[in-house]
């Protein structure tokens, strides 16, 4: 496995290789969601590039920058596990040099949701996946449902920016008791770890609603609500199903609809999605 940190090493590695390259781009602290990641690029590219870079852009003044967890020690040793071919970790200051002043803005699918409750988030997303892309330059890159807002966002700007990559999603990868994987579960105290769980029950609960017929998008919307709120700690962000075209808000749910909700346990703030759709 080779370990690159600057944008000249990564592109001149590219430029040797002629097969197939997988891009996988993570923020590092890596779990089994992301080594799901890994394993599906594996399967359909030559070479895999995972990338790890915790992108200052996208986070708010206020959020946990400074203590987003880091280790990248263990990362290259779990991704040396799984055979991936290279690791792309460059600096803050090798990705967004003195005078950066250049952004992607995807608007309407950007602005709801995320976009509301964090302001600028996906500008930064947006930017750091378009760089991504331009310098490992991957026939396919992956990324999980479990941001299913952001998977949105990133099919929307690849698409308007006729961009050579073909995004892939792989299923969100989740604890047997159904809480979505995620860096910042390590937030949670044991007594939140353990409330945590409403959020996947809430959304199977109104899957199930739907799958019977249930079609009216406020009802299902204050289902959810009404079932989370039955756990004293969590607090609700947003609940939303909306399409997946602009991530409009549905006032009858026909497929495909996405049901996603935002909800914070103390310091920890997580998100998670299903999609409705009929079962074949």
């Amino acid at each position: 496995m080779k370990l690159f940190t600057t944008i000249a090493q990564m592109r001149e590695e590219r430029e040797a290789i002629d097969g197939h390259l997988g891009l996988v781009p993570t923020m590092g602290y890596l779990h089994a969601g992301h080594i799901a990641l890994a394993r599906q690029a594996k399967k359909e590219n030559a070479v895999v590039v995972v990338s790890i870079f915790v992108n200052p852009k996208q986070f708010n003044p206020g959020e946990d920058l400074t203590t987003y967890p880091r280790d990248i020690g263990r990362d290259i040793k779990l991704l040396e596990d799984e055979s991936v071919d290279i690791i792309f970790a460059p600096t803050v200051e090798e990705i967004y040099p003195t005078g950066h002043s250049t952004y992607v803005n995807v608007d309407q699918i950007a602005s709801r949701l995320e976009g509301i409750q964090r302001p600028q988030h996906f500008r930064g997303v947006a930017t750091v996946v378009t760089k991504l892309f331009s310098i490992v330059n991957p026939t396919r890159s992956y990324f999980g449902q479990k941001d299913g807002q952001q998977l949105l966002v990133i099919k929307r700007l690849t698409q308007d920016l006729n961009l050579a990559t073909e995004i892939r999603s792989v299923p969100t990868i989740r604890e047997a008791d159904g809480l979505a994987l995620s860096s910042r579960n390590l937030y949670l105290s044991s007594q939140e770890r353990q409330a945590a769980p409403v959020i996947f029950r809430s959304l199977c609960h109104i899957d199930q609603l739907w799958q019977s017929g249930e079609r009216n998008g406020n009802i299902l919307r204050q289902e959810i609500r009404r079932f989370i709120q039955n756990e004293p700690l969590a607090k609700i962000d947003y609940v939303s199903i909306a399409d997946m075209v602009d991530l409009e808000e549905l006032s009858i749910v026909n497929e495909p609809a996405m049901a996603s909700v935002a909800v914070r346990f103390g310091k920890a703030r997580l998100i998670d999605n299903i999609l409705l759709e009929d079962i074949v």
